[in-house]
């Protein structure tokens, strides 16, 4: 197959012209015979064989209700009167406000400042989501707010495994595709922060969504051994390898402690360091330095993209503020986000799985470490986020 004909071939599979739902790779009916088979064995081995992780892992859903701080977006990261004065309340929204106020940045701070939507050439949002940061259910969002304000969901196919980095070709194919599709539009893919304008195209809306690096990756790693999300993924992939009953059985603590490979060595020389274990990647590019783990040029580019291209980098952590900056910064695609996602929660809270959050303190060393510049990006990016909130709502807040 020639190389214009496969790249005609690619586009062809990523076409999205059915709005909102995935499209299927045809495989000859044998081959689909046999995955199915190779699926149901694999299931029924799990099942059979990892009692003690199914019952760890029950799905569930998780309801993110108001809290009584709702009115001014302050969520389950406000202090209370014991924690003032710590080093990390900067990383709150009451402390990000406070801090403000006594520096008095508070009074020369402008909303419009911290808006990059108008710098958008085209009235298109492009959300390159990452891996468990609750993408699937801002997705869900998008698609009933674009059925209410008037405008398109589109994503792309699933792929069964892809590079960390696209390269140029692969770019322009995105870019290309993206630029065919109509506006008012978003466009949802697991997919590296791409400059438009280096491609000589119109520039989109950038928006995105995060999360603790610690819990993002504890989260991805139940998340792979649940025994159907496990058979999802060999159905899409059918050369991905069958894992030993002890991958299942395995905890977090254990794995990250006995650093064992590939899984839970979190360091810059292991390769297996993809973009699931981490956001800097997604928010950096297609660089090859983007796929440095740990790294602090990495982590300064990613800061750079968001400070200066993002209109919103929010998170489910902060449900009422992101969902606020977002009406706020965003309004054509995101107006009555709050109301709609309020009336109903449970929808779009999905993909979850119950796991075991605690970490043991060497283990949280370890991992603080070795996530030293991701969390520092995390950081980052909430405060960016609180900031963008307090310019919008900094009358609202309590006097004292």
């Amino acid at each position: 197959m020639s190389l214009n004909a496969e790249r005609s071939y690619k586009m062809k599979l990523r076409d999205v012209e059915n709005a909102f739902k995935y499209r299927r790779i045809p495989y000859p009916k044998r081959s689909v015979e046999l995955i199915a088979l190779l699926a149901i064995s694999c299931t029924f081995f799990l099942f059979m064989h990892t009692n003690k992780l199914n019952s760890r892992l029950k799905e569930m859903e998780v309801k993110l209700q108001p809290s009584e701080f709702s009115a001014l977006g302050i969520t389950g990261n406000h202090i209370s009167g014991h924690d003032a004065g710590k080093h990390d309340d900067i990383n709150t929204l009451h402390g990000t406000y406070q801090y403000l106020k006594s520096t008095g940045q508070l009074d020369y701070l402008d909303a419009a400042q911290l808006n990059n939507t108008p710098k958008a050439e085209r009235d298109f949002i492009f959300y390159n989501r990452l891996e468990k940061t609750g993408s699937q259910s801002m997705t869900r969002l998008i698609k009933n707010l674009g059925d209410r304000n008037g405008f398109e969901t589109f994503r792309n196919i699933i792929r069964p495994a892809r590079a960390l980095t696209d390269n140029k070709e692969e770019e322009q194919d995105l870019v290309d595709q993206m630029s065919e599709l109509p506006e008012p539009g978003v466009y949802v893919e697991h997919a590296n922060y791409v400059n438009f304008t280096e491609h000589d195209m119109p520039r989109p809306i950038y928006i995105n969504m995060v999360r603790d690096p610690i819990q993002k990756v504890i989260s991805a790693y139940y998340y792979q051994r649940h025994p159907l999300i496990f058979a999802q993924s060999l159905m899409r992939n059918p050369k991905k390898r069958m894992e030993s009953k002890q991958y299942f059985d395995t905890n977090f603590n254990d794995c990250v402690r006995n650093r064992i490979p590939p899984y839970c060595v979190f360091d810059s020389h292991n390769p297996f360091n993809g973009d699931w274990r981490r956001f800097s990647l997604h928010l950096c590019g297609n660089r090859e330095i983007c796929t440095h783990f740990n790294s602090e040029t990495t982590t300064q580019i990613a800061k750079m993209n968001v400070e200066r291209e993002y209109a919103v980098v929010g998170s489910w952590e902060d449900t009422n503020v992101t969902l606020a900056v977002l009406e706020a910064y965003i309004p054509r695609f995101f107006t009555n986000a709050r109301k709609v996602y309020y009336n109903k929660t449970d929808k779009f809270s999905i993909n979850n799985v119950s796991h075991d959050k605690h970490l043991d303190e060497d283990v949280e060393s370890y991992l603080r470490s070795s996530f030293r510049f991701e969390i520092e990006l995390y950081q980052f990016i909430k405060q960016r986020l609180y900031k963008q909130y307090i310019a919008v709502h900094k009358d609202e807040f309590p006097s004292q």
